[in-house]
């Protein structure tokens, strides 16, 4: 693991860090912020998982998470969004390909060989957080629109893998929106059976998550059509799973919006991991 920078930040430090990805195969980078409190004891792990377009830098800069964490004692890790470089495949389009990985293994050319950001999030990544720095194998996800998608999914289906769960406008129903079919079909085929196991509401619907649920969404949001907030509390409804889904009068999809709920997000996750 590369040091690529280390800022200082609300007394902890906000490093950024590459390596080489086995299951990628390619280079990667992410970023982790470590709050003042890691420089007594290992610290809870937040993962935050950014939305189409993004990469390890976004959220980083402009969420607004680092004071939230330094505060509760939480480190926060910002991965990339997909695999990147000169030999891996891409798409003229920003909703597929280097940009938009989707948080799936894919198993259709030409994005197989490079695609697989969901072993890399849960296996790869997480093993070498774990290794390289002080934190506790104790954790929390979050993430926001293709993000917020990849948080629940990976959530609900490794439920002994993360202790605590939330989302800012995911992605909720990609198999019926125009975000997802299209890299659904892309990256794993035209058989929809294989699709369900990555969509948010109705991975609820069947399994629920052992604890409670946080979504925030916002009501002026441009894409709320492509996200089905709707179907999602739908789906919690009918499971009976405990949590909320908050609707914001005149929020949009920014990272205004991001920020905005990033400190009840920490605080939710502060709560449940300590």
């Amino acid at each position: 693991m590369e040091i690529v920078s280390e800022n200082r930040s609300f007394g902890g430090v906000q490093g950024v860090y590459k390596h080489s990805s086995n299951t990628c195969g390619c280079e990667m980078t992410f970023a982790v912020y470590l709050p003042p409190q890691a420089q007594e004891a290992p610290v809870p792990l937040l993962w935050y998982l950014s939305g189409l377009t993004c990469n390890h830098e976004n959220a980083m800069t402009k969420g607004g998470f680092q004071e939230h964490a330094a505060r509760h004692g939480l480190a926060v890790v910002f991965p990339d969004t997909s695999p990147r470089g000169a030999g891996v495949a891409d798409d003229e389009a920003y909703d597929l390909g280097q940009g938009a990985g989707f948080y799936v293994n894919a198993t259709r050319d030409p994005w197989r060989q490079n695609f697989r950001m969901y072993d890399y999030i849960l296996t790869e990544l997480r093993a070498e957080v774990l290794e390289n720095l002080p934190v506790q194998d104790r954790h929390g996800i979050t993430g926001h629109s293709m993000g917020g998608h990849g948080a629940i999914t990976m959530a609900v289906r490794n439920h002994g893998m993360f202790e605590s769960l939330s989302a800012f406008a995911p992605i909720a129903n990609p198999t019926r929106s125009d975000w997802g079919r299209k890299q659904l079909s892309a990256y794993l085929g035209d058989d929809e059976s294989a699709w369900s196991q990555h969509d948010s509401a109705l991975l609820l619907d069947e399994f629920g998550w052992k604890g409670d649920l946080l979504v925030d969404q916002g009501a002026s949001d441009q894409f709320l059509d492509l996200l089905k907030p709707e179907v999602l509390a739908d789906s919690m409804a009918r499971r009976r799973q405990p949590g909320q889904v908050r609707i914001h009068k005149g929020y949009d999809h920014s990272y205004f919006f991001v920020n905005s709920f990033a400190g009840d997000h920490v605080a939710w996750h502060a709560e449940r991991l300590n």
